[in-house]
């Protein structure tokens, strides 16, 4: 049920937030800075032992607050200089196949089911306008799509801001 849903994502959310204490956020923020820090590096700069901090960051990845950990790549130097975000309003009955379509395709590195007219948005990677065009056929066999082209990224994906400590 709908209900059960949000009250199961709900106690989840408190779950994780009750462990964001003065230490976790303090070490969230160590990694947020410098994610590959050893444990015992990481350890050192909270004044805890290194087995303590493992455990604290264990937990936090265990309950979903720690999701992973990113390597970022200049997609220009793997050959996709072309970035766009595209909308994507499925034709009725084909929401289903937009998001598998998405999840297909490599050169989709994000896809977020949005509100408003359209369903999705969508970023795509690719070598060239041509290829751009190219994937974006592939999603207007299920829609309509609205391109935008990156042309610059004054502020690129940052991390979250933490609470206070």
């Amino acid at each position: 049920m709908p209900g059960e849903q949000r009250s199961n994502s709900r106690s989840a959310f408190n779950r994780r937030s009750e462990l964001l204490d003065e230490i976790n956020i303090r070490l969230l923020g160590e990694l947020r800075e410098a994610p590959r820090m050893s444990m015992s590096e990481l350890a050192r700069r909270v004044g805890m032992s290194a087995p303590a901090v493992t455990e604290r960051i264990q937990r936090l990845e265990r309950v979903g607050v720690i999701t992973g950990y990113q390597l970022q790549i200049d997609p220009a130097s793997l050959g996709l200089p072309v970035s766009a975000f595209v909308r994507i309003r499925p034709a009725p009955g084909q929401l289903p196949k937009v998001a598998a379509l998405a999840e297909e395709l490599e050169n989709v590195s994000e896809c977020h089911r949005i509100t408003g007219e359209d369903c999705f948005l969508v970023r795509i990677h690719a070598g060239a306008v041509d290829e751009l065009e190219e994937l974006l056929d592939r999603f207007l066999m299920f829609g309509q799509t609205t391109t935008s082209i990156v042309v610059s990224t004054p502020v690129p994906p940052r991390p979250l801001p933490l609470p206070p400590t």
